[in-house]
């Protein structure tokens, strides 16, 4: 399975984004997604994560109600909408794929090689 994150860049306060992650060699549907980020200098860390049937959604607390995760099973593609982003945002973020779902990187198989997201003014 190979995972292929874009749609990163650069964005003022207060912008949104939208980061996709094109899934190739297995059916997307037979694994549950997340995304996780990387800040400069700390840990990687949860973002939010699917079910393969797209169902259920979760969400870190540091985005909820910000940013928004889906699928589009029948393209193999996974999104992460991001508004009202904050300079607290800023770090490199992946898209995961795994048959078990969980805040932790370690549960997923699958990674993608990350995208940059730069919030400033």
């Amino acid at each position: 399975v190979q995972l292929q994150a874009s749609g990163g860049g650069f964005v003022q306060p207060g912008g949104s984004l939208r980061l996709s992650c094109e899934v190739s060699g297995r059916t997307l549907s037979s694994y549950n997604m997340a995304w996780f980020r990387q800040p400069p200098g700390k840990e990687r860390e949860f973002v939010a994560a699917i079910r393969w049937s797209g169902n259920s959604t979760y969400y870190a607390n540091s985005v909820k109600g910000r940013f928004t995760i889906s699928r589009d099973n029948a393209k193999n593609m996974v999104y992460l909408q991001m508004n009202m982003l904050k300079p607290e945002d800023t770090a490199v973020y992946y898209c995961a794929a795994g048959l078990v779902i969980a805040g932790k990187p370690k549960v997923y198989d699958y990674w993608g090689q990350g995208t940059q997201v730069t919030v400033s003014s």
